[in-house]
C-alpha cells in the first residue's frame, strides 16, 4: 500500500508553496487507495513555534486535505536519533567537526547541493567532541555501502552519487539531528513509500539513500514535483514574507478552490506566480 506525507516546519506560516505540496502528496496517496500522514518536524530549536501547528492544521482542513492517523512529531523522536548516531559512530563513519560556516566557506574549493564542500579541516584531528558538530566520512560511508540506485516516478532510475555533498553534516551543534538524518529516520518510522517533495530537494536523495543503506532502512520510492515561484524565479518562502495561506483563511477565501487551482498545476517544471497561474482570489 501508497503511504505518501506532508511534513512542514513550525517556524512560520504555511504558504502557496507547502499548499501545493500538500495537496501533490494528498492526491497521490489517494488516487492510489494509500494513506497520507501528517508530520510536524518541530526540532529547530527556539525556531519550532508550538502554537503554528493549529494553524497548520486548520490550514490543511481548509484546503480540503485529510490524513490518517494522529499526527506525528519529531520531537517524540530524538531517541531514535540518538539510536542512529551510536550506530554511525561505532561503525567509525562520523567525525567531530568544530567549523563555523564561515571557516568552513573560506577554506571550501568546491560547491555542492549545501552549499561549499566541506575541506576535512577536522578530519583525523584531534578535535574535543563536546559541543560539536558531526560529520559523516563520506569516502569510508560509500566504500561500505557500495553502489546504491534510487527511483524518482518522474525521473526515473538514479545512481546514488552521494559524494557531490562532501562530508556532510549528520549531528547539528544545535539540533539533535540534521534534515537528512531525521527525514530518512522518520520516513523509515512512519513507513513512507512514496516520498514527495519539490525539485529542489531531489539532490538530497543521494545522501538518504546512502544512510538507508547505512542503517538498513527499507528504500521508498522518489516523487519530486514542480515548484511554485516568485516573479525572479526563486521559490517561495516564509522569510521573504510569502502570502501566508492563514491570511488567506482568515480573509474568506474558498481553500477548496485555491487546492483545485493548486491541482491544475501538477507537473514536473516550475510555476511562475508571474505566469498567469489561476489563482482564486
Amino acid at each position: 500500500m501508497i503511504r505518501t506525507r506532508f511534513a512542514p516546519s513550525p517556524n512560520g506560516p504555511l504558504h502557496l508553496g507547502h499548499a501545493f505540496a500538500a495537496v501533490v502528496a494528498h492526491d497521490l496517496a489517494r488516487a492510489r487507495g494509500g494513506e497520507f500522514l501528517l508530520r510536524i518536524e518541530d526540532i529547530d530549536g527556539e525556531r519550532s513555534r508550538a502554537e503554528l501547528v493549529e494553524e497548520f492544521l486548520a490550514d490543511l482542513r481548509w484546503l480540503g486535505l485529510q490524513w490518517d492517523g494522529d499526527v506525528a512529531f519529531q520531537s517524540a523522536r530524538l531517541a531514535r536519533y540518538a539510536e542512529a548516531e551510536e550506530k554511525l559512530k561505532t561503525m567509525g563513519l562520523l567525525y567531530p567537526c568544530r567549523c563555523s560556516r564561515a571557516e568552513v566557506a573560506g577554506a571550501a574549493r568546491a560547491m555542492g547541493p549545501d552549499g561549499p564542500i566541506y575541506p576535512g579541516t577536522c578530519k583525523g584531528g584531534d578535535v574535543d567532541p563536546r559541543g560539536a558538530a558531526w560529520r559523516l566520512d563520506m569516502e569510508k560511508a560509500v566504500a561500505l555501502a557500495g553502489p546504491l540506485v534510487w527511483v524518482d516516478e518522474l525521473a526515473g532510475e538514479q545512481q546514488a552519487c552521494p559524494r557531490i555533498f562532501g562530508d556532510v553534516v549528520l549531528l547539528r551543534k544545535d539540533l539533535p539531528a540534521s534534515y537528512h538524518l531525521a527525514a530518512t529516520l522518520d520516513d523509515a518510522a512512519d513507513g513512507i513509500t512514496l516520498v514527495t517533495r519539490g525539485a529542489d530537494l531531489f539532490a538530497a536523495s543521494h545522501i538518504h539513500r546512502l544512510l538507508q543503506a547505512l542503517l538498513g532502512l527499507p528504500v521508498p520510492r522518489w516523487h519530486h514535483h514542480g515548484l511554485l515561484v516568485e516573479a525572479d524565479g526563486r521559490k517561495l518562502a516564509k522569510r521573504r514574507g510569502s502570502s501566508s495561506l492563514a491570511d488567506r483563511r482568515r480573509a474568506g477565501e474558498n481553500g477548496l478552490a485555491l487546492a483545485e487551482a493548486l491541482r491544475a498545476h501538477r507537473f514536473p517544471a516550475g510555476v511562475s506566480l508571474a505566469q498567469g497561474v489561476d489563482i482564486p482570489a
